[in-house]
């Protein structure tokens, strides 16, 4: 266990999930959970939030072969250099750095059962978690 990072523990804060109608899946979770949305993609790709954790619903695209349901969660570490070292050292490929349009994860990495991951330093975005809310990694 030594090759654990030695900063604060990463926190699973995001889900996405590819779905048929985002823009309607929006409206559920607005208004039935509470959630706020805080980004849309021009394809309609919609990104909520409850102050804490951030929800992807990613436009399926009738074209393409992902299918609809979980497509990937994300982890907002202290510090990606050092969990990409831990991942490395258990034998796991480097996280490869995300080039999007996205303002959100910057690295994709791959569990041994091949699920996606992101990491990220900054965060998925959304509106502030309260103070006491707010997990270790925010707080130091």
């Amino acid at each position: 266990m030594s090759d654990l990072p030695t900063t604060p523990k990463p926190r699973l804060r995001h889900l996405a999930i590819v779905v048929q109608d985002p823009v309607k899946l929006t409206a559920f979770y607005t208004e039935i959970l509470g959630m706020q949305l805080f980004h849309q993609d021009p394809d309609g790709s919609c990104f909520l939030s409850d102050g804490y954790f951030s929800l992807a619903l990613i436009k399926h695209r009738l074209n393409g072969d992902t299918p609809l349901g979980m497509n990937h969660f994300g982890f907002h570490v202290a510090d990606v250099s050092e969990t990409s070292a831990a991942l490395i050292a258990a034998g796991s490929s480097p996280p490869a750095e995300r080039f999007t349009t996205r303002p959100f994860a910057e690295y994709r990495a791959i569990d041994p059962e091949g699920n996606w991951f992101d990491l990220s330093e900054h965060g998925f975005g959304g509106t502030e978690p309260s103070s006491s809310e707010q997990s270790p990694v925010e707080n130091g």
